[in-house]
């Protein structure tokens, strides 16, 4: 098992209040950031997983490197969404806090979320790339949202340039009825850490999609090693399941409502009863009967008293 120690950068610029991921692009990621931390300490207990913020007037560390699942919490609690995102200072930062880890033989890992525009210049990006490969640092990128074409170039010119032996990923995760989380589990980004496919499966069991011993498991995830882990994607499944029931229900009623506004209704002014005492009806054949009935009742009645 990999022993690693992850710096985890979080995007909590303006961009991140869109609420095109459930219940919002922040939201969305916090609840990614829980299961990228229980994947990385359940891959490998001494893994250690620390928090940071690349927003506002600059990046903040939130959580130093921690095995402690209540301080990532706390880290995300404290922040607050604001200003524009700083890429690129946000990851030397974070190469910075992985430098002073206390264990040594722990593989360096950055895994940054990124929702809103690159300031940096594509030469600046590569520039970057090479001096945190020459670090022996692996870099993850986790895009989402609607991304411009300049941005996700830069993402690429980046990754060819940050990408090693121990493997840096560029996973770009568009809008869609899926939660966040749900969508990263299916990508290399957490292939080696049991997500996918089971313990030790490589980046052909994540793409694979759990063909020939792939995910043998709901969500990817062992129940019997990790309950809360799999209490938790379930939930999250069965919220998002019972929104959308809920969406298709609305959409029903309110195909069904503007299906009944062209059956015309009875005239309301008709009177209940007609001039004889009988049932008026919503038909005119049916009333018009009811006076040929009623006439010709007048006349055998006319008959019978000229008969006398």
């Amino acid at each position: 098992m990999v022993l690693e120690a992850t710096m985890i950068v979080v995007d909590n610029s303006e961009s991140s209040r869109n609420g095109d991921y459930v219940p919002s692009r922040f939201e969305a990621q916090a609840d990614a950031v829980n299961l990228i931390f229980q994947a990385k300490t359940q891959a490998n207990p001494e893994s250690s997983v620390g928090l940071m913020s690349m927003g506002g007037s600059g990046p903040e560390v939130l959580t130093t490197l921690t095995t402690e699942p209540g301080k990532i919490l706390d880290g995300l609690h404290r922040t607050k969404i604001r200003g524009s995102s700083h890429i690129s200072t946000g990851i030397n930062i974070a190469a910075l806090a992985l430098k002073h880890r206390q264990n040594k033989s722990q593989r360096q890992r950055i895994i940054v979320f990124t929702c809103s525009p690159i300031a940096e210049d594509e030469k600046a990006m590569i520039k970057l790339a090479k001096r945190i490969k020459k670090n022996n640092i692996s870099v993850d990128f986790i895009a989402f949202g609607d991304l411009e074409h300049d941005t996700t170039k830069k993402l690429d010119a980046f990754n060819e340039n940050v990408r090693g032996g121990d493997g840096s990923h560029l996973a770009i995760i568009p809008p869609g009825p899926n939660l966040l989380s749900d969508s990263i589990i299916t990508t290399p980004i957490l292939a080696g850490e049991g997500m996918v496919g089971g313990a030790g499966a490589g980046g052909a069991g994540a793409e694979g999609g759990g063909e020939g011993g792939g995910n043998q498991f709901e969500f990817g995830v062992d129940p019997s090693m990790d309950p809360e882990l799999a209490l938790a994607l379930r939930m999250s499944f069965e919220e998002e399941k019972a929104r959308q029931e809920k969406e298709k229900k609305e959409r029903e009623a309110q195909e069904g409502k503007s299906d009944l506004e062209g059956i015309p209704e009875g005239d309301e002014k008709q009177p209940l009863l007609d001039k004889a005492g009988e049932p008026s009806g919503s038909g005119s054949g049916s009333g018009s009967g009811s006076k040929d009935a009623d006439g010709d009742k007048k006349d055998d009645d006319a008959d019978k008293m000229d008969t006398a």
